[in-house]
């Protein structure tokens, strides 16, 4: 196990969903050497900006958890910023990384890297083998280059620098914005509103029988952690694959999932679908053997999780 604690780390992104829960696990294993200050918010999508900040400050290891991240109907609207700002971010980070000599970097991509009708569960090789789904594809192929940067760096100049996928993620700090949310934090608004207001349905989008998997933030920050810890770009790369997946290796329908939290949040009235409104892939399951065999497993149930996001939701 490989000893960073001495280290300087760049955590991008710290102050969201997925940053927040890294810096929290690190800090509580002894991590105390972070850079995560409000005086190193920088612009990273501005490479003059991003290469003068690692110049400065040399980290010895950085792990990208920033990036510009929605929903559906976010995805689908704003196209052009999901696919700019998201190739950005990667692409000066990972490059300003290689330049500096940062000794390993861990780059956070996201389960929709995967073609729209990949066979289940995806594996990490299903990466680039068909057609990806159209609703988030910028910002797919966005991740996907960061994928490729991490990946082709290592080839030419042997950097250890690699990605993780995690599947779909919610907890502490998730968006409730019913605009540019995920599906299971806007779940959580729309049955705590229907229930306040003394609503007698709730309509949601799709038909709810598509199947999603979804990972309490606080254990994929642990998954960070022992990657951090214990793999290394070689590993993977010399395997024959680009990225490692982390999720529960469990799905359900959203239909399930919506009676799920509606049964936590205590809404009991009638549940309508609108099926006019996009579904997106049908399915979404990760293949997370790889990881298991590496000896990481997630630890926080779905009926848990959801009670700790909506202990949160209603703070």
């Amino acid at each position: 196990m490989a000893d960073f604690k001495n280290k300087k780390i760049y955590l991008a992104g710290h102050n969201g969903m997925v940053g927040s829960a890294i810096n929290r696990e690190l800090t509580k294993n002894g991590y105390n050497n972070l850079l995560v200050k409000s005086y190193y918010e920088l612009d990273l999508t501005r490479q003059e900006n991003v290469e003068k900040f690692f110049s400065n400050e040399k980290p010895g290891i950085v792990i990208i958890a920033a990036a510009k991240v929605g929903g559906i109907l976010a995805n689908n609207t704003y196209r052009a910023e999901y696919i700019y700002d998201n190739i950005m971010i990667g692409t000066n980070i990972i490059n300003s990384a290689y330049k500096t000599g940062v000794e390993k970097l861990i780059f956070l991509g996201s389960s929709c890297i995967y073609p729209k009708l990949a066979p289940q569960p995806l594996k990490e090789e299903y990466l680039l083998s068909d057609y990806l789904e159209y609703t988030n594809e910028p910002y797919a192929i966005a991740k996907i280059a960061g994928i490729k940067l991490c990946e082709n760096y290592y080839q030419q100049y042997g950097c250890n620098f690699f990605s993780a996928m995690p599947t779909n993620l919610y907890g502490p700090n998730d968006n409730f914005d019913l605009e540019t949310s995920h599906v299971l934090p806007a779940l959580i608004r729309k049955f705590h509103e229907a229930k306040v207001n003394n609503k007698t349905e709730v309509v949601l989008w799709g038909t709810g029988k598509p199947k999603r998997e979804f990972l309490y933030v606080d254990d994929l920050a642990e998954a960070i952690l022992f990657l951090l810890e214990n793999v290394n770009a070689k590993d993977l790369y010399d395997n024959g694959i680009s990225q490692i997946n982390v999720g529960t290796g469990e799905d359900l329908t959203i239909d399930e999932l919506a009676k799920k939290i509606s049964n936590i949040v205590g809404y009991n009235s009638k549940i309508v679908y609108d099926s006019s409104k996009p579904d997106g892939t049908p399915r979404k399951l990760m293949d997370v053997s790889r990881l298991h065999k590496l000896g990481w497993k997630h630890k926080t149930s779905l009926e848990d999780g959801i009670k700790l996001a909506y202990e949160f939701f209603k703070k």
